[in-house]
């Protein structure tokens, strides 16, 4: 790493502990763990495995409303709601 890029991306530990102990908040499974404070290499890879999750849970959401909107009237007041949702 370059001098340069060191002096320009200087960050604290204390600012990295904050914002590790921001992500631990953010983590729906951080209250389960008693308390501890997992490593920020564990945490940074549970919230990656999280985030995977959750563009997993939106595909199958969007399939799932695919294949609803595909057997519905598209002129019927439901349809019209979807649409009005999807805006």
């Amino acid at each position: 790493m370059s001098s340069r890029r060191s002096r320009a991306t200087t960050v604290s530990e204390e600012e990295i502990n904050e914002l590790i102990s921001r992500l631990q908040t953010l983590l729906p499974n951080a209250g389960r763990r008693g308390g501890n404070q997992a490593s920020a290499t564990k945490l940074l890879k549970e919230t990656c495995n999280y985030i995977k999750s959750l563009h997993r849970e939106v595909d199958d959401l969007s399939d799932r409303l695919s294949d609803l909107m595909a057997t519905m009237d598209q002129n019927s007041p439901g349809a019209e709601i979807i649409r009005s949702l999807l805006r």
